[in-house]
């Protein structure tokens, strides 16, 4: 009777405790939210700031829920479409970006003169700003929505490749040398030790990648014309920001609030992958 009680209240204590940090979580992202408001009304006020300057938080939200035209859709529907067009891009780019950085650090962990030889022109190529190579993109590909990608891509494989290289390194030496005792070959090796001991380095890139993929896809909409997504919503609203500039600060809101789904989303694959991996790991 005492051991079926005991395990209930280990069992309601860990009930509670993933809502009691759920809850912890949503107040504070409350506290902020309201600090944030409080302190962009206090600067408008203190300084004095014009609605040109700086608008006021009600218009911004008031904004998305009026039409921009008479009989036309209202703003928040316009950005839904536009951002669900944008994310739809970054999410291909983020994909091919992915991927092309996990195959480079896979090789750079087998081939260390390839490494050598390769690594300072990775470096490199984030050093060039992706406003001055997203025009030559979208030249060579002459393919609107594949250059967006692309562009997306570019800024995505840089983080995967440096940390998923160091998390395909970070494997203890007495693990390798447990792994060639048993006679592993190389891709036993990677499938079965360096890849669940580089999940959480791979995750912390993907999240960072996600928000990048969605500046890129941005980026990439500017020069290839499209109009659909947020690149193209940011160039129309900043022509009228003198007459409504809500607008454009709504765009940026919605442009921001896409980063922050990508990132969730890959913040929910990562407890369902690096948790299941985890759980694997102690029963073998």
């Amino acid at each position: 009777m005492a051991e079926a009680t005991i395990t209930q209240d280990m069992h309601d204590r860990t009930f509670r405790l993933p809502t009691l940090r759920g809850l912890r979580s949503v107040g504070t992202f409350m506290a902020v939210l309201l600090s944030v408001v409080v302190l962009w009304e206090g600067i408008k006020a203190l300084f004095g700031l014009d609605v040109q300057t700086l608008p006021h938080i009600t218009d911004v939200i008031g904004t998305l829920f009026q039409p921009i035209q008479e009989g036309k859709a209202t703003l928040g529907e316009i950005l839904l479409n536009a951002s669900l067009f944008t994310l739809r891009e970054a999410s291909f780019g983020f994909s091919l970006g992915s991927v092309i950085g996990f195959v480079l650090a896979v090789i750079f962990v087998h081939f260390a003169p390839l490494e050598r030889g390769l690594m300072p022109f990775v470096i490199a190529s984030q050093t060039v700003p992706v406003l001055a190579i997203a025009p030559m993109i979208v030249v060579w590909l002459k393919a609107g929505w594949l250059s967006v990608a692309v562009i997306s891509a570019y800024l995505t494989f840089f983080p995967v490749t440096i940390n998923s290289l160091r998390g395909l390194t970070a494997v203890p030496p007495t693990a390798l040398e447990l792994m060639r005792s048993y006679a592993a070959n190389r891709w036993q090796v990677l499938m079965k030790l360096r890849i669940q001991y580089a999940l959480p380095y791979i995750f912390t890139a993907l999240k960072i990648s996600a928000t990048a993929s969605i500046v890129g896809a941005i980026i990439g909409e500017l020069p290839s014309g499209i109009q659909d997504g947020l690149g193209g919503a940011i160039l129309n609203f900043n022509q009228y920001y003198s007459s409504a500039p809500a607008r454009l600060w709504a765009t940026d809101l919605a442009a921001a609030l896409t980063g922050i789904l990508a990132y969730v989303l890959v913040m929910i694959a990562e407890k369902m992958t690096v948790g299941k991996f985890a759980v694997d790991r102690k029963t073998s």
